[in-house]
């Protein structure tokens, strides 16, 4: 009799240290909420694509109604020129009241952040949505972004992985790996390309060779300057040498951008292109930029992927109101939107599982754009090398190829 009421107080005690610290969890939120009220959040985000920073517009104009809270996009070309601004201003001693209060972001420009002390947090796995919706262990790439362990310092926003395009009208069957790629090009000169790195579609395309074609594929994942680099790239500049001489141009010039891939792939300059966006052709063909032929694929052995990430910098006046976008976008309406194909695409960073019978049934109704890969035809996701590797390969390559 003793024990069972020994144990019955442990668990009363239990009961109340937790319904205690949820309490505590949903006043601190509270706080954050009321801070947040009036600021105005300066997002630095990529605003090369007009769809996605029409889904950034859609946000801004809930997070205002919702929480009082203005967002307003500052567009970048190079996600490195925000990191190198918030840098400044460490350097400068503007320690508050910095220019960037919240910035999309993930790899190298992570990596830099995070080594440089210049990220407010951890943040991001107190945020109500990250604690309800967000399973941390069901994929990788949501913990150690391109090998950097997160330490919730950022939070997850969605998912990407490498897909090609092609016009079924001109090319039924497409190159579905690295070594078919240039046996394609080869066959058919002057019809194969990639974006110019340091363009992360490009470098992301160096990688994707580099993984496919390198024997040592695990020294990937380790640092760059901490391996062999010549010798396990070296298969990679001896197969570029070859693709360059018959690639689009004569490898002497190259697309700035998927985009620009797209445009060549609808003038039938090119025949294959690339994106980082599982839904980009569908919403070009949504769009009437590209024919309705066009179709994605990925190739057989697996395309590269990742989480994209937002990160909150140290000298942020509005670190309040940026945990409050931060949330926003991961409630499961943003997130629903951002995965519509004709939107935008991306693929949730959510756990179905945890999702309300309603949530999981408007996931489950969402169109599927038609050049949209399905998570099943997505098939194998290839890990991101160490972020080490981008440098290092964009270095290489301007010095080898650069004009």
């Amino acid at each position: 009799m003793k024990k069972s009421l020994i144990a019955a107080t442990v668990a009363a005690s239990c009961m109340l240290a937790s319904v205690s610290t949820q309490a505590s969890s949903l006043q601190t939120w509270q706080d954050t909420l009321n801070k947040a009220k009036g600021q105005t959040v300066y997002f630095n985000a990529w605003g090369g694509a007009d769809n996605i920073n029409d889904y950034i517009q859609w946000a801004a104009d809930r997070i205002k109604e919702e929480y009082d809270v203005t967002l307003k996009q500052v567009k970048l070309t190079d996600t490195s020129d925000a990191v190198n601004r918030v840098l400044a201003e460490k350097a400068a001693g503007k320690n508050t009241q910095g220019s960037i209060d919240l910035i999309w972001i993930n790899g190298e420009n992570f990596r830099a952040m995070k080594d440089n002390n210049l990220l407010f947090g951890p943040f991001s796995e107190t945020l109500p949505n990250y604690k309800t919706y967000v399973d941390a262990y069901a994929h990788k790439s949501l913990t150690r972004d391109f090998g950097t362990s997160v330490d919730g310092m950022e939070s997850p926003w969605g998912m990407a992985q490498v897909i090609f395009m092609h016009d079924t009208a001109t090319l039924d069957t497409p190159p579905k790996s690295i070594a078919e790629l240039l046996s394609y090009a080869k066959e058919h000169p002057g019809r194969i390309t990639y974006p110019e790195p340091p363009q992360f579609l490009g470098s992301t395309f160096l990688k994707q060779a580099l993984y496919e074609l390198t024997p040592h594929r695990k020294a990937l994942a380790q640092p760059a300057d901490s391996v062999d680099f010549d010798k396990i790239t070296a298969p990679l500049w001896a197969y570029l040498d070859q693709l360059h001489q018959v690639a689009w141009r004569n490898g002497q010039t190259f697309p700035s951008s998927s985009e620009e891939m797209m445009r060549l792939l609808d003038d039938q300059e090119i025949d294959v292109a690339l994106s980082f966006d599982v839904s980009a052709a569908s919403v070009q063909i949504d769009k009437g930029n590209l024919p309705d032929t066009v179709r994605s694929y990925v190739f057989t052995g697996g395309t590269i992927g990742n989480t994209h990430f937002l990160a909150i910098p140290y000298n942020s006046g509005a670190k309040a109101g940026a945990q409050v976008v931060a949330n926003f976008m991961l409630s499961p309406e943003a997130q629903i939107k951002k995965q519509t194909p004709t939107i935008w695409g991306d693929l949730s960073v959510l756990s179905y599982t945890t999702l309300s019978a309603k949530d999981q049934a408007a996931f489950d109704a969402l169109p599927r754009g038609i050049a949209t890969l399905s998570i099943e035809q997505l098939g194998r996701t290839l890990p991101e090398p160490h972020s080490s590797w981008v440098d290092a390969l964009e270095k290489e390559w301007r010095k080898r190829y650069a004009q």
